[in-house]
């Protein structure tokens, strides 16, 4: 079922209104690339397969007989049915291609080409169109035509290495952050790239790679070993090189993540622990000289953390001016007063009539705020609907659908 806007604003221009936006892409990356524009008011159109539609519509937990996750994926957008692998919906791709302000795709390198898509010569024909490709590793380069998904690039990007306790197995991130990364470095690329197309009238090609969109995230793993040949190593619930800052046992079984590792808050974290002795500690007084010393200090913050409960712990901590934090659950996200407060856990009411609990939007946009403007669509509900507005008769449409190059609702 469709959802407008908050009546708050039903009035306001979105940010993004009047962008034509094409989504060839499935699964994660390149659709949420899209769903990132579409919550600020792009017009997308997504393109799925007839019959099946895009996977994700079946993966994890379903309700009915669709994902509660493709609900966050694909909202505001719409749906057509088309055949990638037929000349007709070839044709009818480079048709909307030429009314389009941006494309985005996911698919391996070459699939595009394979079909008669090939980026370059879609901007060739429509020289203000932007293509966003995402893949493993890039267009270009000996890995190319490698397969890869969120995993790969977040472990080739260095990221997997990371996340362990030392001397353990890595373990992965438990949500496709890889592929995450890689859509909000592709939406950067292509308000960049809209901003040149303001200032010249051209479109152009958007390579980004997952592993590429992890690495830029790694802050100074290479630098550091440029310089010194330092190879970071998994710490577990530690920042090397920045002290003291972990997560801390409390006397009830859950942790408190502690962030003492300011000059000032040090001496007001070391204060409210009651150990003067090391507030004062000229070796204390800088991150160096705590770095230094970081198990010396764990170890004084632990002690302390072990006699309280976590509440009482963020409590005090709070009162000290000291960061710190408990670690989530969802359920624990799904009642907190902040979340609600700032409107990042909107309510959807779904085609059966019940409701669901969907993320809010970000970022937050003082004069045009994104909306929720309507639910994830049905596999091809637009189909005719676009169709339509493209020229093609009821007739034309009907011959489509009888040879299965176009699916959905008729």
């Amino acid at each position: 079922m469709r959802q407008g806007s908050a009546p708050s604003l039903a009035a306001q221009r979105s940010a993004l209104q009047g962008l034509k936006v094409l989504e060839l892409g499935q699964l994660i990356a390149g659709p949420f690339a899209a769903k990132t524009l579409a919550d600020f008011g792009a017009e997308v159109i997504k393109i799925e397969p007839p019959g099946s539609g895009d996977p994700l519509r079946k993966w994890r937990m379903l309700k009915g007989d669709t994902s509660v996750w493709w609900q966050v994926q694909s909202r505001n957008k719409r749906s057509l049915a088309l055949d990638l692998r037929t000349q007709e919906g070839q044709a009818l791709v480079r048709q909307l291609a030429q009314e389009a302000d941006v494309l985005i795709e996911n698919f391996r390198p070459g699939a595009m080409e394979g079909w008669g898509l090939a980026p370059d010569d879609l901007v060739a024909s429509n020289p203000r169109l932007i293509v966003l490709r995402i893949s493993g590793y890039g267009q270009t380069g000996p890995y190319r035509n490698r397969p890869g998904f969120g995993v790969i690039g977040e472990a080739m990007g260095g990221l997997r290495h990371l996340t362990a306790e030392p001397g353990r197995v890595p373990v992965r991130v438990g949500v496709s952050m890889g592929d995450t990364l890689a859509a909000l470095h592709g939406v950067i690329g292509i308000l960049l790239a809209l901003q040149h197309r303001h200032a010249t009238g051209q479109g152009q090609v958007i390579d980004v790679a997952l592993y590429e969109a992890v690495f830029n995230c790694m802050e100074s793993l290479l630098p550091e070993y440029s310089a010194f040949g330092a190879v970071r190593e998994p710490a577990g619930s530690a920042l090397p090189g920045i002290a003291p800052t972990n997560a801390y046992r409390c006397q009830d079984g859950a942790y408190a993540l502690i962030a003492g590792n300011g000059d000032s808050i040090f001496k007001r974290l070391m204060g409210l622990i009651g150990r003067p002795d090391l507030a004062d500690d000229p070796g204390l007084a800088d991150n160096a000289g705590r770095v230094a010393r970081v198990q010396e200090l764990d170890e004084a913050i632990g002690c302390w953390t072990a006699q309280h409960p976590v509440q009482a712990v963020l409590d005090a901590l709070e009162h000290a001016s000291v960061p710190a934090g408990k670690i989530y659950t969802v359920a624990d996200i799904a009642a907190d007063p902040h979340y609600a407060a700032r409107g990042m856990l909107q309510q959807v009411q779904m085609d059966d009539g019940s409701s669901l609990s969907v993320p809010g939007i970000v970022p937050k946009l003082s004069r045009t705020p994104g909306s929720h403007r309507w639910n994830a669509p049905q596999l091809g509900q637009d189909t005719d609907q676009i169709l339509a507005e493209m020229g093609l008769s009821s007739q034309q449409i009907t011959e489509l659908r009888v040879r299965g190059i176009v699916g959905g609702q008729a």
